[in-house]
């Protein structure tokens, strides 16, 4: 499987953007989909991560209601849209895919990883 992030940028600090992720293969509906994110100096953290019918989302508590992540199994496709961005939602946001049917906010329970998209938000 191979994913490819898009859609980072740079944003003033209220605004928005929404990131893609890609996936390769015939097989996305398998796989329950999540977004993590690195700042500088900073360890990889958990945002949010959706299960394989997209029914049921699940966010860290720093970006909820902030941020929405949705799925389109038809065009193996995962999204992040976000909101009322602040200088502290400036990292590299990173897609990845987990094989089982759980749902989870540990970085080492996923499988696949995209190669990462900027985000930086200006204050």
């Amino acid at each position: 499987v191979q994913l490819q992030a898009s859609g980072g940028g740079l944003v003033q600090a209220g605004g928005s953007l929404r990131l893609s992720c890609a996936t390769s293969g015939r097989t996305f509906s398998s796989y329950v989909m999540g977004w993590f994110r690195q700042a500088p100096g900073k360890e990889r953290e958990f945002v949010a991560a959706v299960t394989r019918s997209g029914r049921s989302p699940y966010y860290s508590d720093a970006v909820k209601g902030r941020f929405t992540i949705s799925r389109d199994n038809a065009e193996n496709t995962v999204y992040l849209q976000m909101n009322s961005l602040k200088p502290e939602d400036t990292a590299v946001y990173y897609c990845a895919a987990r094989t089982t049917t759980w749902i989870s906010g540990r970085d080492d329970a996923y499988d696949y990883w995209g190669q990462g998209t900027q985000v930086t938000v200006s204050s």
